[in-house]
């Protein structure tokens, strides 16, 4: 066999093997929990996830009037309850009255507005919690102590879109990866705005371990000058089969998505 035929054969194997060693170590993080099938952060749709076999979920939090770690993506409690109490007026108590389950549907009547120690308690050694802060740096103390007392700090990542906040979150957790969510939108012409590579600057320079973006403009080559900048990329939210085997082509680290089961039953 010709030299020069063997050598290009070779290097096509290891790219080959080397893309389908990232395609396999893409993680998939179920998003709100397992969100399709059950209500959104809820104690019912973590579980979900876990028995989808989800190595990953995520979750977002707010910080109540009296100072505990609600789970919740909305400020105001109106779409996922049916009653509007803002989070930040209003106490634990109260906003654990509330019924999070109904709007999705009967059987999950009366799951509670849950503390974030009741998500982190589901964690088993091997899963991890994609923990989005949802309001300002004022909750960081707060969430230090809940990560300290439960054991698990290794299991935890940190996610937000406010700079200051994650900003400030990678000074707090210095141990803990910490990455910035992004989104380019579109334009008036309905086509996606490029990532610019000042995104991978920024977060590098304060020593955040990564970004997590919206995968509509996301390219490989972003990916890669991310990669070689010593940072980790996450795409959300991502629930069409085709979009997300276009994502493990470039070799993204993890994929959101309120289906993993889809995900996850063939990788």
């Amino acid at each position: 066999m010709n030299k020069k035929l063997l050598c290009v054969i070779i290097v096509s194997m290891v790219l080959i093997l080397g893309l389908a060693k990232n395609k396999n170590r893409c993680l998939i993080i179920a998003h709100r929990g397992a969100s399709f099938d059950a209500p959104e952060n809820t104690v019912a749709a973590i579980k979900l996830a876990w028995q989808m076999k989800s190595p990953a979920s995520e979750c977002d939090i707010h910080l109540s009037k009296d100072n505990k770690i609600m789970v919740m993506h909305d400020a105001n409690t109106i779409r996922t309850t049916g009653v509007a109490m803002m989070i930040k007026d209003a106490d634990s108590a109260d906003l654990r009255k509330l019924d999070a389950g109904s709007f999705k549907a009967e059987k999950y009547k009366g799951e509670k507005v849950p503390y974030l120690e009741e998500f982190i308690e589901t964690l088993t050694p091997a899963k991890k919690l994609f923990v989005e802060i949802k309001c300002g740096p004022e909750v960081l103390p707060y969430l230090e102590k809940v990560i300290n007392d439960s054991g698990k700090r290794k299991q935890i990542v940190i996610i937000g879109f406010n700079w200051d906040v994650v900003s400030q979150a990678k000074k707090v957790f210095a141990d803990i990866p910490v990455y910035w969510l992004v989104y380019s939108g579109q334009d008036d012409n309905k086509q996606w705005i490029p990532y610019s590579e000042d995104l991978i600057a920024k977060a590098k320079a304060d020593s955040l371990d990564g970004l997590n973006v919206h995968y509509g403009a996301l390219t490989a080559d972003f990916v890669q000058k991310a990669h070689q900048a010593g940072l980790k990329i996450f795409v959300w939210t991502v629930d069409d089969r085709q979009d997300v085997e276009k994502m493990r082509s470039f070799a993204v680290d993890g994929i959101t998505t309120n289906k993993p089961n889809l995900y996850i039953q063939n990788h």
